[in-house]
C-alpha cells in the first residue's frame, strides 16, 4: 500500500499562497485540537503541582479508572504520548532479540512507522491482509511452517502477533475472530497485541467488542487518545506479567516517559470517567456514516466497507478533483486509470456544518 498523503499537499503552490488554511480537513482524526472535556480538565487542573513521570494522583485514578472499565484488577495500565511510541515500546519489551511479530501488510508497523521495529532490534513479518485483517488460520500457517523448518534456529522466530482495531483500512474485528486468534495465540504460545489507537470509534461502532472482553483475549492493547479527542496521549494495557516486567525502563528507554505524565492522567479521566470517550466516538461515527451513504448514493463503490470512522470511497478523478478544491482528505491508492479510492475522517471534534457543507459538495461534484 502507498503511502498515505494529503490530496492537498499535491499542489505545493496552492499551499504557499495559504490555500490549505481555507480547507475544510477530513484528511485524518488528529487534525483537530481536543474535545472540550480534556480542555476543561487540563484548565481546571492547571495550578496543581504534582510528582512528575506519570507517578501523579492523575495518572494513578485514570490507571484505576481503566483497571475498572476492563474488569482486571491485575492489569498493569502505563502512559506514553503516541501511537508509534507505544507500538514500538510493547513490542520490544515482549520480544527476545531473535523474535519478530506477525502483521497484516498494511499493518501500521509495516508500513507507516518508518522502520521503527526494526530499528529497534525486530523483525516484521508482515502476512496478506484482508482489508486489514489477518486470520488465526495464517498465524498458525505461519508459525507452524517456521518450527517445521530444519533450518528454524537460522531465521527470525515469530512470536507476536500485532492487529489494529479498527485496522488501517477501517474494518473492525469481530468478536469471533478476536477469539479465534487469541486461542491460535496462545495454544502456539504466542502472544497477541492490538493496537488501538482508534479503539474509541471500534468500541462505540461495535459494542461487543468491549474493554473486558479485549482484557480477556489480549496479552496487550492501548486504548488511543490522540486519535480520540486527547491533545496526546496512549494508554498502554498489559495483561501479561511477563511483558510488563521492568516495562517503565522501556518506556524511558524508548524516550516515551513524560515529565509532566500528569497531562496524560488528567486527559484519560476526563474522557473514560463519564463515557464520554465512546459518547463522542459515537457521534464522529454516525457523521461519517453519513458520508458514506452520500457518496453511494452517487453510485461509488467501497475500498473496504466500514462501521466507524474513517471511510474509503472510490471515486472517478474528475469529483476527486472537484472535492479537492475545498477539501483536505487523503489519497489511497489508484484503482484504475480513471478512478482512485480516497480517505475521509471524522473526530470527535467535527462540527456538523463541515459536513453538511460537504454532503452538499458531493452532490454538486457528481
Amino acid at each position: 500500500m502507498p503511502d498515505v498523503y494529503d490530496i492537498c499537499a499535491m499542489n505545493p503552490q496552492r499551499m504557499r499562497k495559504g490555500w490549505k488554511k481555507h480547507m475544510l480537513h477530513f484528511e485524518c482524526d488528529y487534525a483537530c485540537g481536543a474535545a472540550q472535556p480534556v480542555l476543561d480538565a487540563l484548565v481546571r487542573t492547571n495550578g496543581e503541582q504534582t510528582s512528575g513521570y506519570g507517578e501523579d494522583l492523575h495518572c494513578e485514578r485514570a490507571r484505576a479508572l481503566i483497571r475498572q472499565l476492563c474488569r482486571r484488577p491485575d492489569a498493569a495500565v502505563h502512559f506514553v504520548t503516541g501511537g508509534t511510541q507505544a507500538n514500538l515500546t510493547v513490542i520490544a519489551a515482549a520480544l527476545r532479540p531473535f523474535e519478530g511479530v506477525l502483521c497484516a501488510d498494511t499493518g501500521h508497523i509495516n508500513v507507516h512507522e518508518t522502520g521503527a521495529v526494526e530499528a529497534a532490534g525486530h523483525k516484521v513479518l508482515p502476512l496478506p491482509g484482508r482489508e486489514g485483517k489477518i486470520t488465526a488460520a495464517q498465524v498458525r500457517a505461519a508459525v507452524e511452517a517456521h518450527r517445521d523448518d530444519a533450518t528454524h534456529e537460522h531465521m527470525v522466530r515469530p512470536a507476536l502477533v500485532y492487529i489494529s482495531h479498527p485496522t488501517e483500512l477501517g474494518p473492525l474485528y469481530s468478536r469471533q475472530e478476536l477469539q479465534d486468534l487469541s486461542d491460535t495465540c496462545r495454544a502456539l504460545g504466542i502472544r497477541l497485541f492490538l493496537d488501538g489507537a482508534r479503539l474509541g470509534y471500534g468500541l462505540a461502532a461495535q459494542p461487543e467488542v468491549d474493554l473486558p472482553f479485549l482484557a480477556r483475549v489480549c496479552d496487550a492493547f492501548t486504548i488511543g487518545g490522540t486519535k480520540v479527542g486527547f491533545l496526546f496521549g496512549e494508554a498502554i494495557v498489559l495483561t501479561d506479567e511477563g511483558i510488563n516486567d521492568c516495562f517503565r525502563y522501556h518506556i524511558k528507554q524508548r524516550g516515551g516517559m513524560l515529565a509532566k505524565g500528569r497531562l496524560l492522567g488528567v486527559q484519560f479521566e476526563a474522557m473514560l470517567e463519564n463515557g464520554d470517550y465512546t459518547r463522542l466516538a459515537a457521534r464522529a461515527n454516525d457523521l461519517a456514516q453519513e458520508l458514506k451513504r452520500a457518496f453511494m448514493d452517487h453510485g461509488c463503490a467501497l475500498l473496504s466497507d466500514t462501521a466507524a470512522n474513517q471511510i474509503f470511497p472510490i471515486l472517478p478523478d474528475e469529483a476527486a478533483r472537484r472535492l479537492a478544491t475545498g477539501y483536505a482528505f487523503s489519497f489511497w491508492e489508484r484503482v484504475d486509470d480513471t478512478h482512485q479510492a480516497v480517505r475521509f475522517c471524522t473526530n470527535v471534534t467535527t462540527d456538523r456544518a463541515d459536513v453538511d457543507a460537504l454532503l452538499r459538495d458531493i452532490d454538486r461534484a457528481f
